[in-house]
Parts: structure tokens; sequence; C-alpha cells
């Protein structure tokens, strides 16, 4: 930027509006490409490990965790344009990630698009509509979409409840247009997370709902379906969950997963495991957390195995 204000004959900070301003009207994009194939990086372990495309944002250390995710988020947004494409069906799960993705996005429509909420937002005690209507609304006027919302809690009370539900024709509808999605967009929600997962925070589960899962190995979650470390899902709040399963997300072409921080590492190595993405964008810090945590439990594994 110094450069172009002494080539033009202004002031940095004219360039730096300058450029906010044509990345926010789609005139200007930044991009930030994976290196899968770059040996030693990263990036590059993890893709070889995961078969996915990432990206890892450096941040540095005096970083607060909002900080942070906003810088990931920075790059996820770019890396979303990248994914997308005219007449595209995104479907965006919410939470603290998504929302902070959605207020980075750039001004680039793409004709004929939709964009369709992948999980309910409801509770009893208080309703989280609102929060991710804001985030389905966001994403569909940087884009340029149309917006299909999903009227549901994000935990039904009852397994048949949800059973029933699944069968009303305003529901079959969104569950359609998720079927038809080329594109996904997500975070993972952890349950020990420093910058608390709204799943956890936001009066979704009772606490003694949480506790319980947490005691049956439950690490965090992916469109409020719960994971354990390996991936698996087979809990009973699952029953109830009204997000996509691994295997209906799986379905989706290009899914895009963003990470920030390094207490979340867990959850995201039961996504990884899941097989729920396809491209992932996070921080060095939670990169360096998860290859630590890949390393230890191998080398617990194989020492078991010795045994």
């Amino acid at each position: 930027m110094e450069t172009i204000a002494r080539h033009l004959g202004i002031s940095r900070s004219s360039v730096s509006r300058l450029l906010s301003h044509a990345r926010d009207t789609g005139l200007v994009r930044i991009s930030v490409p994976p290196s899968p194939s770059i040996r030693g990086t990263l990036a590059g372990q993890i893709s070889n490990l995961f078969a996915v495309n990432t990206s890892v944002v450096p941040v540095h250390d005096v970083h607060t965790e909002i900080n942070r995710l906003h810088n990931v988020a920075l790059v996820a947004a770019e890396r979303l344009i990248d994914l997308m494409e005219p007449g595209a069906t995104l479907g965006i799960a919410w939470g603290n990630t998504t929302s902070e993705i959605t207020r980075c996005l750039p001004h680039v429509h793409f004709p004929g698009s939709t964009v369709v909420q992948l999980n309910g937002a409801a509770t009893a005690t208080e309703s989280g509509v609102p929060y991710a209507d804001a985030i389905i609304s966001r994403a569909a006027t940087s884009l340029g979409a149309r917006m299909v919302h999903f009227p549901v809690p994000a935990f039904f009370d009852y397994a048949s409840t949800k059973e029933a539900m699944w069968r009303e024709r305003a529901i079959t509808s969104v569950l359609k247009t998720i079927d038809q999605c080329t594109v996904a967009l997500f975070g993972v929600g952890s349950m020990s997370a420093r910058l608390p997962s709204h799943v956890y925070a936001g009066g979704f589960l009772e606490p003694e709902e949480i506790a319980a899962a947490q005691a049956d190995g439950l690490v965090g979650d992916v469109c409020t379906v719960l994971l354990r470390e390996d991936g698996s899902t087979d809990h009973e709040l699952n029953q109830r969950a009204s997000g996509p399963t691994p295997d209906t997300l799986k379905k989706i072409p290009k899914r895009l997963c963003a990470v920030a921080g390094a207490s979340k590492a867990l959850p995201l190595l039961a996504a990884l495991r899941s097989g729920v993405v396809t491209d992932l964008v996070l921080d060095d810090g939670a990169a360096r957390e998860l290859l630590d945590l890949v390393r230890y439990k191998t080398q617990k594994h194989n020492r078991r195995s010795v045994l």
C-alpha cells in the first residue's frame, strides 16, 4: 500500500480505504489458495493426513480469540467465493465462526444461487432464530441469492416429534433443498473452547445433557450433530438433532470447514475423521494442536499395540 500511495500521490490510508471499498463491492478479490502439495508445511501435513484442501492462517500469539476468529473468517470468506458458481446452492450451519465469515463476505453475486439454513435454531428458553436468520440473510445479500430458512428447533425434545415434523410438507421442502446443496459452510462446535460455541452457550441443551454427552465421549459437533473423537455419532441426542448427519453432509460435493483456536482441535479431529470436510481453513495454532493430537494418539496406540 505504501508503494501504491507514492505512485498515485495519495496517502496510505486513502489506499487502504479504496482497497476496502473495492473488495466490499467485489471489484477486487484477495485469494489465499490451499497448499496441499507443499510437503513439510502445516497445511501440507494436514492435507496429506486427511485428504482435504487446507489453508493455514498465520495469527500472532498476542491476538485475542476474537481477532483470531476474524483473521480465519477473512480467508474462509474468500475460499467460499472460490467454491461458489452461478446456480449453486449453499448450505450454512449457524455458529460463531460462520457468523463472522458472513460478515467478511465480499459482494460477489452468483445468479440463480440459493442459501439454505442447514440446522434449526429455536430453543425452549430463548429463540436462536434471529441469530441464524442474520447469518443466512448476510450471506444471501452478499451472494445475490434467495434464502431458505429452517423453522425448527435446534434439538427436539423427543425423537418422535422430529420424525413427525420431517413428514410435514413445509419441512420436507427445506430438506429437499439441503439435499440439493452443492456447497456447505460450517465450523465445529467445542464443549471446552475458550470462545464458547453458541450451541453450548446459548441454551440449546440443558447442562445435564451436555455433561452426559461429555461422559459418553462426545467432544463437539458439526451442524449440531454431536461427534466422538473417532467421528462416530451414535448418541441419543443426535436422534433429536435437526442438522444433517455426516452421511447426508458427505453427499454435498464441496464442504468448507473453518476453525479458529487451538481449543477446537479435538472436535476438528472428530470432524475430519467423520469425513465431512473437503476444504479446511484454520489458524496456525489450531493446525499445530491438531497435528500434536494426531501424533499423541498415534504414539499412544503404538504403545498399546506393543503391550
